[in-house]
């Protein structure tokens, strides 16, 4: 059947013709300025939802030492600090059907594992001065009495918790693609999942009319709505019982120096994954807070490790502050070796060092934490 016209009663009546977008970049360009359509439900408060546009084509790593491999069509947040991952598809494109979940769940997978907080924020900044945005103006929206660095930490710990919402967007949405989404949503308990037909009606002119039509809120209506879940982080007690059990002496005094030098100098934030896990901040020069890396209990001595947050560090130091740190940094179990590697992606990466190896080599510990010090004391930190 023949989608029927919607009708404007005006000075006369005009009938608004069903037009299918002309090309996929059309489609999201609709999208990145009017994220409205993409609005419904609530935020915990009770508030009307507002997606804000982080960026359009997020790039997605799909490992540690690598530079995006993929590229998310959208990255939305909201004032819960929920990450929406949007991806869109015409009805023309045969990947509709399939291959877009796939694409999805590699997006949400790896973006939770490789979107740290400093990142969030320095492409959603982006976006903003792109847009000719004020800050202050785009910030009104999202923050409330929170600080940025606080705000986009809330939302790095909800992607590592699985805290998000994925939105297929297409101009028709193919009856597979709404059984899959319905399967995702009873299966995911943390993830809400969507699929949503966005019709286009043209009439004479400029006349426009979108009109939304959502699937999937059936199943996630059984759900604790995402915007309301907290993830659950490791305490400091939890993480010292788990280094009493799984480390030697020596990985423990390790570990304890690198806590206790972040306790003085900066804070200790848990992490929220299924493995014990602290995260160092420092405070910057400038005020704000950077991550410098993530200390893992993972059960395995091999794993029991430290991990750099180089991404960051680019981010809030620079890249001269970041070559002189990772050159002071010990060059423990072939560290100098992976650092050399990353030079070539500019430190886009998560690098990390095995406790037991730090613990082994002679002062390793102290010369990272002076590699440390140095970066703190370096040039003004900057966001560009």
């Amino acid at each position: 059947m023949a989608e029927q016209p919607v009708f404007v009663v005006g000075e006369g009546l005009q009938a608004l013709e069903a037009t299918p977008f002309e090309t996929e970049e059309e489609f999201q360009e609709l999208l990145a300025r009017h994220p409205r359509v993409l609005d419904f439900g609530t935020l915990a408060d009770g508030r009307s939802l507002r997606l804000v546009l982080v960026a359009r084509e997020m790039g997605v790593s799909t490992s540690p030492e690598s530079g995006p491999t993929y590229w998310l069509d959208h990255l939305f947040v909201d004032a819960d600090g929920v990450p929406t991952l949007v991806e869109v598809k015409r009805a023309t494109d045969t990947r509709i059907r399939r291959e877009v979940v796939g694409q999805m769940l590699d997006y949400a997978a790896n973006g939770a594992r490789y979107w740290p907080a400093a990142l969030l924020q320095h492409s959603f900044e982006k976006t903003c001065r792109a847009d000719g945005r004020p800050l202050d103006e785009a910030y009104a929206e999202l923050l409330g009495e929170r600080s940025p660095e606080d705000f986009w930490g809330s939302v790095e710990e909800r992607l590592t918790a699985g805290q998000m919402r994925l939105l297929f967007v297409a101009d028709r949405i193919p009856l597979e693609l709404r059984a899959i989404v319905e399967f995702l949503n009873r299966q995911m308990r943390q993830t809400d999942v969507y699929a949503i037909e966005l019709t286009q009606y043209r009439g004479d002119g400029a006349l426009k009319v979108l009109v939304p039509r959502v699937y999937g809120e059936v199943a996630t209506a059984a759900k604790t709505p995402s915007g309301t879940r907290n993830a659950r982080k490791t305490t400091r007690d939890e993480l010292d019982a788990a280094m009493s059990v799984r480390c030697t002496a020596e990985v423990r005094h390790a570990a304890e120096m690198l806590l206790a030098h972040a306790q003085a100098r900066g804070r200790l934030v848990g992490g929220t994954g299924r493995y014990p896990s602290m995260n160092v901040h420092y405070r910057t020069r400038a005020g704000g807070w950077a991550p410098i890396g993530t200390l893992s209990i993972l059960g395995d001595p091999a794993r029991e490790e430290f991990a750099f947050n180089l991404q960051a560090i680019v981010q809030r130091f620079g890249s001269g502050a970041t070559e002189t740190f990772v050159s002071a940094l010990p060059t423990a179990v072939g560290l100098d070796k992976r650092l050399d590697e990353l030079r070539d992606v500019g430190f886009n990466a998560w690098p990390s060092v095995p406790l037991g190896a730090l613990a082994a080599e002679p002062d390793a510990t102290e010369r990272l934490l002076a590699a440390v010090e140095r970066l703190l004391d370096s040039l003004e930190p900057t966001t560009a």
